[in-house]
């Protein structure tokens, strides 16, 4: 009996850290977004070569290089300007928005 509540409380707790974990509000991403199409395109497809799409990019990717960019262990003079305003909540929202989008490079 011990044994099976001790697994039902590890459940339980993996349960709640994966809902800690769980992924950034797409309609608040899609809101904060709307000063990255400038450079990345209103679809996230960007005519520039220089810069990357983002529309379909995975999210943890799109946090990692968001909170580089904020911390600036990775530094570009146009990205790292923009990061620096985001909260961690608004990096988690826009990666949230770019990543439910389907793949697409057209």
């Amino acid at each position: 009996m011990k044994k099976l509540i001790v697994v039902a409380a590890m459940a339980a707790g993996l349960a709640s850290f994966g809902t800690a974990m769980a992924a950034g509000d797409i309609a608040a991403g899609k809101a904060k977004a709307a000063v990255c199409v400038a450079c990345h395109g209103p679809e996230g497809i960007s005519n520039n070569p220089e810069w990357p799409n983002l529309r379909g990019q995975k999210e943890k990717y799109l946090i990692k290089q968001l909170k580089a960019f904020k911390a600036g262990t990775r530094k570009n003079p146009l990205m790292s300007p923009q990061a620096a305003q985001l909260s961690d909540q608004d990096i988690e929202n826009v990666a949230a928005y770019w990543s439910s989008l389907p793949f697409s490079t057209k």
